[in-house]
């Protein structure tokens, strides 16, 4: 490394966020450019380490102090060369991972580990701003053709692997825009959408062929897919939410978070929704259950559309502020209580909670029946919740949003057409090459690993296309993240 005493010499320093105030009045990305000569400085911390575990906590192996070197030493083309021998979408992972590869820093044993986060995304976008990432078109194309389900983190890097093997790729979304819950999932504050449209721009410069509106096993038979097409890949994603069948889920005003934020990034985008389909926190009392990365967006949404008060709910008992290296040891992420940009706005959290029923009148939700409970892991591993007695107490709601993550691909439509074996789980199955049971039909993602992380997403799309490249031409140079 460059600084061989920096990891001693300076402290870690992040982004800074814009005031509170004013960005809960626009949809704009939370966080201010970080300067260059502070990244340097943050690259310098970097050690030289024997064994750099940042390496094996990232599922898509990314060279990390490799590029926090070239940072420091100023060396920005390079750095952003190295970032994307592994990462396609760099410019993603660095906004919205949540930095396996911190946790498992060798500086972060007793020191605060280095920034790599932030390193990554301003590489990623001075890279765009110096016109270093452009479209790489294959020199020369196959007579090989392939269908892409999906066009979220997993569905994307897949295609774009498999284009760069000279194979005729044509992704499939069903929804009306590219990118999954990229597009539709994730609150723009947190990335701005034209982000993933400039990266969309260089698929199609490289010659990837999109189609929206375009439901496999919906408008459009998976048969005649699978028929006009040598191999297919299911990147649909996990989409089924975990729902909350308690007395009074009947009433109005309750929703999945799903439900519910993609309607605000349709307005974002410009779209224009029927009032009786919208679904407003505007002077409401807004109840959150779940207390994850969906429940913190529904919260930074909410606190955006004017929410009279929110409190967001969760079962599990509230983390430590520091990591328990009896219980979770370095290198293991860190089970830390965190606060996302959202929960620094406002909100109040409630951990070691359930909610027993929800009531109201007229049909419309008024008041949520809420207990504290205690948590204990039994002799096989699992998590049990006893109610505390005498605990009960409620919150008033006119809004309820479901945030309790995701049970897997929708079982019908595609899966059901093309007789998909799915496991316990209900997630698809699929063997050592990342294959189905129905041969040349391929899968990864949320849809074969349940819900998950986008910088899994990635890493599995890269590693799919490795093996439909190898199954329709017999061997494959495509680099593949994981097994």
């Amino acid at each position: 490394m460059g600084k061989a005493t920096g990891f001693f010499e300076y402290n870690r320093e992040k982004a800074e966020g814009r005031p509170i105030e004013e960005r809960k009045q626009d949809w704009n990305e939370v966080y201010l450019p970080f300067p260059e000569e502070k990244l340097q400085i943050q690259g310098a911390r970097c050690m030289n380490c024997g064994i750099p575990f940042c390496h094996s906590d990232c599922p898509l192996g990314n060279f990390i102090p490799d590029w926090n070197d070239l940072v420091f030493r100023n060396r920005w083309e390079e750095a952003s060369d190295r970032l994307h021998a592994t990462n396609n979408f760099p410019e993603f992972t660095g906004r919205l991972c949540p930095a396996p590869c911190e946790g498992a820093c060798v500086l972060g044993i007793n020191k605060d580990p280095v920034t790599i986060k932030q390193i990554e995304v301003s590489i990623i976008d001075k890279a765009f701003e110096e016109g270093w990432v452009r479209a790489t078109p294959p020199a020369s194309r196959t007579d090989k053709y392939v269908a892409i389900v999906g066009s979220g983190p997993a569905g994307l890097a897949a295609a774009q692997q498999l284009n760069r093997a000279g194979h005729t790729i044509t992704v499939f979304e069903r929804d009306d825009r590219l990118g999954g819950l990229l597009r539709y999932g994730i609150p723009e504050f947190k990335m701005e959408k034209k982000f993933l449209d400039r990266r969309i721009e260089i698929m199609q410069e490289e010659g990837i062929i999109f189609k929206t509106g375009c439901e496999i096993g919906g408008n459009i038979s998976a048969g005649s897919i699978k028929e006009e097409f040598d191999a297919m890949v299911l990147a649909g994603g996990a989409k089924q939410p975990r729902d909350l069948p308690i007395p009074g889920r009947e009433l109005n005003g309750i929703y999945f978070a799903m439900e519910f934020l993609p309607l605000q990034n349709r307005i974002c985008e410009g779209d224009s929704i029927p009032q009786q389909d919208v679904i407003s926190a505007k002077d409401k009392n807004v109840i959150i259950i779940g207390g994850g990365d969906t429940g913190a967006d529904c919260l930074g949404t909410s606190i955006r559309q004017g929410a009279k008060e929110i409190h967001q709910l969760e079962i599990l008992p509230k983390p430590p502020l520091e990591r328990d290296s009896a219980k979770n040891p370095w290198p293991l992420y860190p089970n830390i209580f965190r606060v996302s940009s959202a929960h620094e706005e406002g909100g109040e959290r409630l951990y070691s909670v359930s909610t027993k029923c929800f009531e109201g009148t007229d049909g419309k939700v008024e008041k949520l029946q809420i207990v504290n409970v205690e948590s204990k892991i039994d002799e096989n591993g699992r998590m049990n919740f006893n109610e505390v007695e005498g605990s009960n107490f409620e919150l008033k709601a006119d809004l309820v949003l479901l945030a309790m993550g995701f049970l897997g691909p929708e079982q019908n439509g595609l899966l059901k057409e093309l007789n998909i074996d799915v496991n316990e789980r209900t997630n698809v199955k699929r063997d050592q090459n990342w294959m189905t049971n129905i041969p040349g039909v391929f899968t990864a993602g949320d849809m074969q690993r349940g819900q998950s992380l986008i910088v899994w997403a990635i890493a599995e799309g890269r590693s799919c296309a490795q093996a439909v490249d190898r199954f329709l031409m017999g061997k494959s140079e495509l680099p593949a993240p994981l097994s």
